[in-house]
């Protein structure tokens, strides 16, 4: 049977909550199409999420792989069509690090950029089609998002796997999350933890059909 490589991030920053790794836990294990769904969480912190996807890369041998992460001010999902060799944070991650002008890839004959491999546009269709508002984005930030979809093409590429659909989902923040604001911030949008769940769950059964 395919496997489906579906990850998900820890908790950051204030955030007391990760819906995307409320969602990768609930999916753990859904047949999508020909394909079991096999989910991890990641730390955010470059290092350590390079250090952790790898093996999953390396031993599941994944026949695609969805990355999910919070992107809390986005009112809805987006897929991401371009993973950039840049790392600029504008928070520390989970180590405390603040990277600024850093290279995602430190060779220098590392690609400046890499385009997402899934079904893009069939996965906006599929999210309208199922009454889930979304977007392809042209950003994934410059956060530990957008590093790991880079680390995630890179080594496929660099494996000889390059063929394997591979790309990034952002979801929006749930309640959960949104509560956790202080009151003299401005309120983020959001979106019940059940319905970002669904939307991850689609995107899977548009790349699922394709393995």
């Amino acid at each position: 049977m395919p496997t489906l490589l579906l990850t998900g991030f820890e908790p950051f920053h204030t955030h007391p909550a990760n819906p995307s790794a409320q969602a990768a836990e609930a999916l753990d294990g859904l047949t999508v199409g020909r394909a079991r769904v096999v989910s991890a969480l990641l730390p955010v912190e470059p290092h350590a999420a390079a250090a952790t996807l790898r093996p999953l890369l390396d031993t599941h041998q994944p026949d695609a792989v969805l990355l999910t992460g919070l992107a809390a001010g986005r009112p809805h999902a987006t897929v991401e069509r371009v993973a950039l060799n840049v790392m600029d944070f504008n928070i520390p991650d989970n180590a405390g690090q603040v990277y600024r002008d850093h290279p995602a890839h430190e060779d220098p004959g590392a690609p400046p950029a890499y385009l997402s491999t899934l079904p893009l546009r069939a996965v906006v269709d599929a999210w309208r089609e199922a009454g889930i508002p979304g977007s392809i984005s042209n950003t994934a930030g410059l956060y530990v998002c957008n590093f790991v979809l880079y680390y995630a093409l890179d080594h496929l590429s660099h494996s000889g796997r390059a063929h394997v659909p591979c790309g990034f989902l952002h979801v929006p923040a749930n309640a959960q999350v949104a509560l956790a604001v202080p009151e003299d911030r401005p309120a983020l949008p959001y979106l019940p933890q059940d319905e970002i769940t669904r939307a991850v769950r689609v995107a899977l059964e548009v790349v699922g059909r394709g393995l």
